[in-house]
């Protein structure tokens, strides 16, 4: 589990065969979970100046491979103890974002990014979301897009100040809202409920009698 909290970055010495090779000085043990871009990958090789992760051919199908170049976002895995300053953060990518455009609004940089109607019903105003691995919150959910608010800080201490319009950024969308956006969807199944209205009232008496 990770939090989205990027302080790190890496830089790729090459990505083939799906192995994936890092610069850095972070010097995991073998076995360590490293989100790369947002993505869990584990460590198979180690060394004081690099380390190297495989991806399975899910997970090469499902990221943004082409950015696997340059520098990259990494964070180790959250150990107990930790405080959680982002949000929970699986490092399961479940959908591809593209930057459509960008704009300044006042010192804040202001990102549109087009998905899936399957990612953006997860999400809500004000909600969390996992860009490239950097925990963020959502401005504003629109039909076919939704917005971020970039602050100052942020922009200087991720690679988002390099991000251009076009640009395919791997999308975590937050487990909690995933979860229960699956438990809503399995009670109208299972309770061939007629419409969404109903099985929503159904579901908050249930769980006002609980009380």
């Amino acid at each position: 589990m990770f939090s989205g909290l990027v302080r790190q970055f890496a830089k790729v010495r090459f990505y083939r065969d799906q192995i994936l090779c890092l610069e850095s000085d972070l010097n995991p043990n073998i076995g360590d979970s490293i989100a790369v871009n947002g993505a869990c990958l584990t460590a198979i090789e180690s060394t004081k100046t690099h380390f190297s992760e495989e991806l399975s051919k899910e997970s090469a199908s499902l990221i943004a491979t082409e950015n696997l170049q340059g520098l990259v976002h990494i964070e180790p895995a959250l150990r107990l103890g930790d405080g959680l300053h982002g949000h929970i953060v699986q490092g399961h990518i479940d959908s591809i974002g593209v930057i459509k455009s960008r704009e300044m609004q006042a010192n804040q940089h202001v990102f549109y990014i087009e998905t899936t109607q399957k990612a953006l019903s997860y999400m809500v105003d004000k909600g969390s979301v996992c860009i490239d691995g950097i925990s963020l919150t959502i401005h504003e959910v629109q039909d076919s897009s939704f917005s971020l608010v970039i602050i100052p800080h942020t922009m200087q201490n991720t690679l988002f100040m390099d991000y251009k319009i076009g640009r395919r950024v791997n999308i975590e969308t937050d487990i909690i809202t995933r979860s229960i956006a699956n438990m809503f969807h399995k009670y109208m199944l299972t309770h061939n409920k007629p419409s969404k209205k109903q099985a929503m009232q159904d579901m908050y008496d249930s769980i006002t009698l609980l009380y």
